[in-house]
């Protein structure tokens, strides 16, 4: 059975971010490691790391991601901003070594007027660059796909492929998969045909051993509108039977799978997310 979650805040300290997962009983999650909104924040002290890992050990030995900043742009022109986004994914691949998460997951990033290929120049060249400012062991960079919109990269599968291809790191570089952002650049898998194809494309062009990660979002958007809006399990244009082909494909039985869709500070819409995809579970996956 696939380890289900969610995207939690980390106000209070990252270790809140534990209490809240167990809460919703779930047993994957991602964090943002610092405040996302700021270049810099605090190194982690001794006793922030502490508690974490003591709430970690209460939780179980359950995988978990950070999402880096939604500042950071590798594909830019912007030589500062460049800068600024490789020693930002660098320290957040510090902050993940240290706190014992193996993956970081990242936007590719938006490319402005710049041709495609020089993008995804940069990108590649700016993921090196953080891999070996951190000199991390153990942690893994994770690619996200996108929806495509404005001019972010990572709707198409072809270019994650060439991110991970040309990477001198590639035995380092995954992919996570956002099934809104799948099904908003125009993949997709709302029926047993669509999904069959999609991941065929998957597998082709990145390879399924690639993915580490997905992203369980409905859309709020139609196939191939290129708008990336989350919408709760089963109440978008995927539907449930999407989300049913994912979490019973025998592919993915160990992946964590986690929730980015809307909620309150009681989390009960991540409770009731959690409840309808562990119906979607074939009887002989459930706990």
């Amino acid at each position: 059975m696939p380890y289900l979650g969610a995207h939690m805040s980390i106000a209070g300290g990252l270790h809140k971010a534990i209490d809240r997962i167990r809460k919703v009983g779930g047993t994957a999650l991602q964090i943002f490691s610092k405040n996302q909104r700021q270049w810099k924040s605090p190194p982690l002290t001794e006793e922030l790391v502490k508690k974490f890992f003591n709430n970690r050990s209460k939780w179980g030995d359950y995988p978990i991601a950070i999402h880096t900043s939604y500042l950071i742009n590798l594909a830019s022109s912007n030589e500062d901003l460049k800068k600024k986004s490789i020693d930002a994914l660098a320290d957040e691949l510090n902050r993940a070594e240290i706190l014992k998460i193996p993956y970081v997951i990242l936007h590719p990033g938006s490319c402005g007027e710049l041709p495609l290929d020089i993008c995804l120049e940069n990108v590649v060249k700016g993921i090196d660059k953080a891999i070996s400012l951190a000199k991390c062991k153990n942690t893994n960079v994770l690619v996200e796909n996108t929806s495509g919109q404005g001019t972010s990269l990572g709707s198409k599968l072809e270019e994650l492929a060439y991110i991970i291809t040309n990477s001198k790191y590639n035995e380092k570089i995954f992919v996570c998969i956002d099934t809104a952002h799948l099904f908003q650049a125009g993949y997709d898998i709302r029926d047993s045909k669509g999904y069959k194809n999609t991941f065929q494309s998957i597998n082709k062009s990145i390879g399924i051993e690639k993915i580490k990660f997905f992203h369980l979002n409905d859309s709020k958007t139609e196939l191939g509108s290129r708008v990336d809006r989350h919408e709760h399990i089963g109440k978008g244009h995927i539907g449930l039977q999407g989300f049913k082909l994912l979490l019973n494909d025998p592919r993915f039985k160990d992946h964590p799978m986690v929730l980015e869709t809307p909620k309150g500070k009681d989390l009960k819409e991540d409770i009731e997310n959690l409840k309808v995809l562990k119906s979607l579970m074939e009887d002989e996956n459930k706990n």
